[in-house]
């Protein structure tokens, strides 16, 4: 199982990150509601994988993911989007994102694809 940091500025988003992994047996050691705590919790705390969020305040997630990126090019980072933010994403996978999830969430997609990059991580 993997070591999770969650970036995301919505509470709500993070509840469900949260609940889904943990009860796959993931272990979330950390939580972020901007680009910029988050690229201070990656550095403290060196996840297996980091869940993103494209758009937030202070610094949007296509920033926050270069700095990820430069700090360790071989983080793992799934980037979690809107629907309708397409144009992002391919951005996103172009800088380095291993993966993404959109919202509205649906489960099974969440705990595929965490578990196809936690045993790509291993």
């Amino acid at each position: 199982m993997a070591n999770i940091l969650i970036i995301d500025d919505s509470k709500t988003s993070r509840k469900i990150l949260r609940n889904l992994l943990e009860a796959e047996g993931h272990v979330i050691v950390g939580e972020a509601v901007n680009g910029e705590d988050g690229i201070a919790k990656f550095k403290e705390l060196r996840p297996d994988i980091t869940t993103l969020d494209i758009t937030m305040p202070v610094l949007d997630g296509l920033e926050a993911l270069k700095l990820i990126m430069n700090e360790d090019e071989k983080a793992k980072v799934v980037m979690v989007t809107a629907a309708g933010q397409k144009n992002k994403m391919v951005d996103a996978l172009k800088h380095g994102a291993t993966e993404y999830i959109s919202k509205p969430f649906e489960p099974e997609q969440i705990i595929s694809i965490i578990s196809k990059v936690a045993d790509e991580k291993n």
